[in-house]
């Protein structure tokens, strides 16, 4: 990213110098910094006042009410997961604090759950479907209230910046639905159920290879 922004602004600087403009960049590019510099400003109140909302779910159990009200859908969703296994609890709240905006809760959940689930997983270094599975609704977990856009919003001068949550949940609806359907129907094919079946397992015994004869 560094490279691409360094060439962005070199070629603007080489066409300025070209076009005899440089002080129009020079201008230009100061004052762009000075609107990133108090649109990161503006958002930074923002966002602290949505941390502390959402802190406030989270210390009041509200994060855990929503995880223990998936949790019957997870069973659906994972069927090979044992009942009492805290790979079911790690994703569910994973999916409660991705759909509270919490994502910096989120990230070390969903990264528990994957290691959780991986304790299940029969071909160590293949993705299960159950591991499959967990990122694609990690990825297009449903939203019911998008911090971060709101925060953008109200930053740009919205005037109704909160107009944005039935819109983000109906989309992040289809996209929860979509991830699952394609999850498990990629499941059943059996040209990736060959690619799992066929991995070697690296903890099972008599798979190790041989050490190199060195004598």
């Amino acid at each position: 990213m560094n490279a691409l922004w360094f060439s962005l602004l070199a070629v603007a600087f080489a066409f300025a110098v070209a076009g005899g403009k440089v002080s129009e960049f020079s201008t230009g590019t100061f004052k762009a910094a000075q609107t990133a510099f108090e649109v990161a400003l503006s958002l930074v109140g923002v966002m602290v006042f949505w941390l502390g909302l959402m802190k406030i779910a989270e210390r009041s159990g509200l994060v855990n009410l929503l995880a223990r009200a998936v949790h019957p859908l997870l069973k659906l969703l994972f069927p090979k997961v044992p009942r009492d296994h805290p790979a079911l609890s790690a994703i569910a709240l994973n999916i409660a604090a991705n759909a509270l905006g919490l994502d910096n809760a989120a990230t070390p959940l969903g990264i528990k759950a994957m290691e959780e689930l991986d304790t299940l997983n029969p071909k160590k270094g293949v993705l299960s479907d159950e591991q499959a599975l967990l990122v694609s609704v990690n990825t297009a977990s449903m939203t019911l209230i998008p911090a971060g856009i709101i925060n953008l919003r109200m930053a740009a001068g919205s005037r109704d910046p909160t107009s944005i949550v039935v819109p983000t949940l109906l989309a992040t609806a289809a996209s929860f639905t979509a991830a699952i359907v394609v999850s498990k129907l990629f499941a059943r094919l059996s040209r990736y159920r060959r690619q799992f079946e066929a991995a070697p397992d690296k903890e099972a015994p008599g798979l190790t290879p041989d050490p190199p004869n060195r004598t």
